[in-house]
């Protein structure tokens, strides 16, 4: 056996030090938790109600205009300093 491939079986083959689960928390913890879980799938939940978007060309608006940025006059003189073109 080769031993660079010796040295990274043995590795594989020892047990983990840490485990992959996690400790039990205490109920009021895992209460809270569950709530949190709760209200974060009734959101899901009215989603998916909703429905899907529609896919239909004649749903969308023809013109879309571009947003306008504005520069103020400090970040157009900070990028003059820095040589960047807005």
């Amino acid at each position: 056996m080769y031993p660079w491939v010796a040295v990274s079986v043995d590795q594989v083959t020892r047990p983990l030090a840490a485990t992959s689960y996690a400790e039990i928390d205490t109920p009021a913890a895992m209460r809270a938790d569950a709530a949190v879980a709760r209200r974060a799938l009734s959101l899901v939940d009215e989603a998916a109600a909703e429905g899907a978007p529609s896919l239909r060309y004649a749903d969308y608006p023809a013109e879309v205009g571009k947003p306008e940025i504005e520069v103020s006059e400090a970040a157009a003189r900070l990028a003059a300093v820095l040589e960047v073109y807005l």
